[in-house]
């Protein structure tokens, strides 16, 4: 397996562990009430994986990540760097929208990382980077050693926006403190996505080596803030010089209607979470409608989240009366077996926030533009929409965005009645009755409600600057930089 904002007070205590039982709150009380009910649920969910302090976390080193309490079928008490950096970006957005309680646990977290790219593991080591790629570790930052689908590039990227991210809001105030105890992680994992991004990866489900949309894009996305970062601290990025590759790259995984998540396909369609995952990762607030960075709101974005949530409507008994322009549950990917094939919570939720996204960047540009690509994903909610400009004075425009609201807010209805008693969120729910299922607990389930609710309020990351790197070069090439990497210092807080 693996696997911004509304202030919230964490729940005192530890959740309630009554039996599960379906429906959990009814929804016909709305997705506010049980957003109301269910957020604090879910950042003590996240706060309860992260050890040391963590009370579902026992064991773990301080600042690490556990992707789930669940010790057996399936044990997941590991911390994966993808998850880790994805879980910690919540958290960071937490803090910047004004939960300073936070701020330790971050800097524990930034402490753990220093120490986790030091240790030598089956991937390799340090030396020449190639340990940045080795997906998970122990939980008290030991290696593991068992086979795995090794090596995974998406975590260093992930890693090193989380840490920008935390960065960025110290420059102004100590700008010492963060090129001493920040930029040093950040500078090894942005050298090794410059050296060893046009080389095989597992993708994020750990199952399909070769090449990966949503390990591509993060990588992109990292290089093009790192070099800001970079600037910013008077550094430099040498790898970041690689990023308009990257981004050509990334052009190969379109097919004309939709992204093909990995390549080669491994006998699947291709047609996967990966790429909403992808897109919401790289969403930038201050971005246009770009397709070449797949921003939630380009026709390209749109076009495959219709065919990705189509794909799973006729599969799963959950999805009964369900159909198109309907919010449905999701899973990974129509072929998947993994633990029967289910519908997951994060990708249910995936397909609501990047629905978000887009809303708050149409809102921003001051309309919305339908051609012939996206005109399909509109038609499922509005009906005979034509192609053409809608500008936000129009009626027009305050249908389209009206229906899409009620779509996305469709998801998170489904996420609700598919949540047990507690409101904890499990990795997934069955397909034919949705019980959860999978590893109890799930950080990165609990990562997911909070930044799709924080979207829904109109919170949203900085911007990474997307609108000035996403001019495709006239000729893709498969160019490298050698990493240059050195021990980070412990960091002193």
């Amino acid at each position: 397996m693996l696997t911004k904002t509304i202030i919230i007070n964490a729940l005192a205590g530890s959740a309630l562990a009554s039996p599960h039982h379906f429906p959990v709150f009814k929804r016909q009380s709305g997705a506010s009430d049980f957003i109301s009910k269910e957020s604090p649920v879910a950042k003590k969910g996240v706060l309860n994986n992260i050890g040391a302090d963590g009370s579902k976390a026992q064991g773990a080193a301080a600042g690490v990540v556990v992707a789930s309490p669940s010790k057996e079928n399936p044990d997941y008490f590991y911390t994966w760097t993808r998850d880790s950096g994805m879980t910690m970006m919540a958290v960071v957005e937490q803090f910047l929208a004004g939960d300073d309680s936070l701020e330790t646990l971050i800097q524990s977290y930034v402490t753990s990382q220093a120490k986790q790219q030091t240790v030598s593991n089956p991937s390799g080591d340090l030396s020449d980077g190639s340990g940045l790629g080795e997906p998970k570790f122990n939980a008290d930052l030991t290696a593991f050693t068992d086979a795995w689908g090794r090596p995974q590039r998406d975590g260093p990227a992930l890693r090193a926006s989380a840490l920008i991210a935390y960065g960025n809001s110290l420059i102004k105030s100590n700008k010492a403190q963060v090129k001493q105890n920040i930029w040093p992680i950040v500078k090894n994992d942005l050298a090794y996505v410059g050296q060893y991004w046009n080389q095989s990866t597992f993708d994020l489900w750990e199952e399909v080596q070769g090449s990966s949309f949503f390990t591509t894009a993060v990588q992109h996305k990292a290089l093009v803030e790192g070099k800001a970062f970079a600037d910013a601290l008077g550094e430099t990025c040498d790898s970041c010089a690689v990023a308009p590759q990257i981004l050509c790259f990334l052009q190969s995984y379109w097919n004309g209607t939709a992204i093909i998540s990995n390549t080669p396909s491994s006998g699947r369609s291709g047609i996967d979470a990966n790429s909403v995952l992808g897109s919401i990762q790289t969403f930038d607030p201050a971005a246009s409608c770009d397709d070449t960075t797949f921003q939630p709101c380009s026709s390209r974005a749109l076009s495959n989240h219709k065919i990705y949530v189509d794909s799973f409507r006729s599969i799963y008994n959950v999805n009964q009366g369900r159909g198109a322009g309907k919010a449905a549950a999701t899973g990974r990917y129509l072929e998947d077996s993994y633990m029967g094939g289910n519908p997951w919570y994060l990708t249910t939720l995936a397909a609501a926030e990047m629905l978000y996204d887009a809303l708050y960047q149409w809102d921003k540009q001051g309309g919305i533009k339908v051609d012939s690509l996206s005109q399909p994903f509109w038609a499922d909610l509005v009906g005979n929409v034509t192609t053409g400009s809608y500008a936000a004075s129009s009626a027009q425009y305050k249908s389209m965005t009206s229906a899409v609201k009620t779509y996305a807010d469709g998801f998170i209805s489904v996420v609700e009645e598919y949540t047990p008693n507690d409101g904890s969120l499990s990795e997934q729910y069955t397909r034919d009755g949705g019980d959860p299922t999978s590893a109890t607990d799930l950080t990165w389930s609990y990562a997911a409600f909070l930044t799709t609710v924080a979207r829904r309020s109109g919170t949203v990351p900085a911007s990474w600057g997307a609108s000035a790197a996403s001019k495709v070069p006239s000729s893709c090439s498969g160019q490298t930089v050698q990493g240059s990497y050195s021990t980070p210092a412990v960091p002193s807080w």
